[in-house]
């Protein structure tokens, strides 16, 4: 007999050939196609073989594992085997013929066996096809093998509308309907709790709202179910203790996000700014380091390294770090602005105006370009041209209240209060919670000499929160109102309370000293100023630094403010670091002259010329959409603190 073996390796042994008196059965295979491979099997395995005859044609059910291939013997085969075996042949060039059936079918298997076989074959294969698929069906229903999930893999939509949640949420929060956004998280956690990516929008939105401690709840339960591995709950997380002031608890959210993944370059940037804070400037730059080092370099790691060295005041060096940043990324307007910025403070108008231009290309419709550079003009005497660049600001972004902030104070300046009066309502309309809008409303009525109306609207502004430094400036603003109206008690209190915020406003120490002094109190005034000095923290450059401070600088303009004001006036100057910086001066120049009408016309679909009649058409749209989710959830009590007559 003769051995088949397939290209498969589990073979199916059968007779093949259908006289008992063959050695061998040479007739070609139904399939023309079909491989056929010869094996010598030394003689003695047909004991073995006829071992297996009764239970290859037991009318039971086999208990062999359903994964193994069946054995079937025939008649003819064993009757062969006894022949040869009584007389003593031991050839070892007798062959057993084998080969592997095609189970695609009963009908396929009747047709390759004998017709001896034929109906003991097709019981038992059929008997075997229930057994294997009973047991799969067995094996699917154990629990063991099922992932935890909330709900059956049956019931679980399809991928796509996760990605389709999370973009509705994110909808719905950007229009203030924090109600709905939150119940499509919600969903989207259930449906999918392996995925960290609705634990962190839901945080974000919560943290939005104020709502601290639900937010925590949710990052807890969001780093539980992804078994720690996720960086982004846990960086998240970190920057909500670092917001409420847990500074402690924060690096050790910080340094679990590295442990999960040392490439995620925001922790590494959201601990060291943490310890820049902190005044641990040398702990902060071994973190950037690390940082850099994993990220193989990006521009906001050499923005925010050069914003340190401009700090420090290293130009040269700050320019040269500010080229590669933009370097890696032209469309990155963050560093555009930063080194503008940077220009600004330095006088470097034309340099600065042109670092201006290049952000706006970068991003047209970044707020924080449009508003900085309007600044900037104004401050430069350009009104006109100041006021455009606000107004296109806020044609691109109506929801800011920023704009409209300093729109208010460029026209009570230049034009009339009654205008400002209208702009600052309608900042405080598009968003009730944003302080500095309270607190430079209440300054333009007292400067009108409208007392009451300013404590009134100083008073909303610390009721919206009372631990932030917007809350301890305006405290320290309300203490001058105090001081100079006579009541000087009340100053001191306000003056007291905003240091208990912030003690390090060298300008609120001052000023409590200067009230002192003018009330004859020359000690008191002198106890104030030794305070100041033994309580500041004494922040340390190292100028022998090792490249490589990493970031995700959040390109605010507060926070770009806080760090390129953090010295004061009366510090000396340090030495600029030598450095290279790339000629990107002379390249800008060579772009030719920036046309701002034709540019927005063109890439913003906005007339220059109408923008008043924008700002109307926006006014209408807003007085009559339906109210949002945000008005349902800002409280009556900060609602009623301020009555409407106090407001005209």
């Amino acid at each position: 007999m003769q051995l088949f073996s397939p290209p498969k390796t589990r073979l199916t042994f059968f007779s093949a050939c259908h006289s008992p008196n063959s050695y061998s059965c040479t007739s070609p295979h139904p399939n023309p196609n079909f491989s056929h491979s010869f094996v010598k099997v030394p003689i003695n395995v047909l004991a073995s073989l006829l071992l297996l005859k009764s239970s290859c044609f037991s009318s039971k059910v086999s208990l062999a594992s359903p994964l193994e291939e069946q054995i079937i013997c025939s008649e003819s085969e064993a009757r062969a085997g006894e022949e040869r075996d009584e007389e003593g042949e031991a050839d070892e060039n007798v062959v057993l013929s084998v080969r592997r059936p095609v189970k695609e079918g009963l009908d396929e298997v009747d047709d390759s066996w004998g017709s001896g076989n034929e109906n003991v074959g097709v019981f038992e294969y059929a008997s075997k096809l229930k057994i294997d698929q009973g047991i799969s069906e067995f094996v699917k229903k154990m629990p063991m093998f099922e992932p935890e999930r909330g709900v059956a893999l049956e019931d679980k939509p399809l991928g796509i509308n996760l990605e389709l949640g999370l973009y509705r949420a994110k909808v719905l929060a950007r229009n203030f309907q924090f109600k709905e956004a939150e119940q499509i998280l919600q969903k989207c956690i259930m449906l999918w709790p392996e995925d960290g990516r609705p634990y962190v929008a839901l945080g974000k939105l919560l943290c939005k709202q104020s709502k601290f401690a639900e937010a925590r709840a949710i990052y807890e339960r969001g780093s539980q179910a992804t078994e720690g591995e996720n960086p982004y709950i846990w960086q998240c997380w970190a920057v909500l203790e670092n917001k409420i002031g847990n500074v402690r608890r924060a690096r050790e959210l910080f340094d679990a996000a590295t442990v999960a993944d040392k490439r995620h370059v925001a922790a590494w940037h959201g601990w060291a700014v943490l310890e820049i804070k902190q005044g641990n400037i040398r702990k902060a730059r071994n973190l950037l380091s690390k940082g850099l080092k994993y990220s193989k370099g990006n521009e906001y790691i050499y923005q925010t390294l050069a914003l340190l060295e401009a700090k420090g005041n290293r130009t040269e060096q700050a320019r040269y770090l500010f080229g590669q940043a933009t370097h890696c990324n032209p469309k990155s307007c963050a560093s555009w602005l930063a080194w503008a910025q940077v220009e600004m403070q330095q006088e470097n108008n034309h340099l600065a105006r042109l670092l201006f231009e290049k952000a706006v290309q970068a991003s047209p419709k970044n707020r924080f370009a449009w508003h900085v550079w309007a600044l900037f003009e104004a401050n430069q005497g350009n009104i006109e041209k100041g006021r455009k660049l606000l107004k296109i600001g806020h044609a691109l972004n109506p929801r800011d209240p920023i704009l409209l902030q300093s729109l208010a104070l460029l026209e009570y300046r230049h034009t009339s209060a009654n205008l400002a009066r209208v702009l600052f309502r309608r900042a405080s309309e598009i968003d009730p919670m944003h302080q500095p809008v309270w607190i430079a409303w209440g300054w333009m009525e007292w400067k009108e000499g409208n007392i009451n109306t300013a404590r009134e609207l100083y008073r909303r502004a610390v009721s919206i929160d009372s631990t932030t430094e917007s809350a301890a400036r305006c405290l320290q603003a309300w203490g001058v109102l105090e001081q100079r109206v006579g009541n000087l008690s009340a100053a001191r209190r306000l003056f007291k309370s905003s240091l208990n915020i912030n003690s390090q406003s060298y300008v609120t120490w001052m000023t409590w000293a200067a009230l002192e002094e003018e009330q004859g109190n020359a000690v008191r005034a002198e106890e104030i100023r030794s305070l100041y000095f033994q309580q500041r923290t004494e922040v340390v450059d190292d100028a022998s630094w090792a490249i490589g401070l990493l970031d995700i600088f959040d390109p605010a303009l507060d926070g770009i403010k806080r760090l390129l004001n953090c010295r004061r006036p009366e510090e000396s100057k340090g030495d600029s670091v030598g450095g290279k910086a790339p000629p990107f001066p002379g390249e800008l120049d060579a772009g030719g002259r920036f046309d701002l009408d034709a540019f927005v016309k063109e890439k913003l679909s906005l007339d220059a010329s109408k923008l008043d009649e924008q700002m109307e058409r926006d006014e209408t749209k807003r007085s009559w959409r339906r109210p949002r989710g945000r008005d349902v959830w800002r409280s009556q009590r900060r609602t009623a603190l301020l009555p409407e007559s106090t407001l005209t």
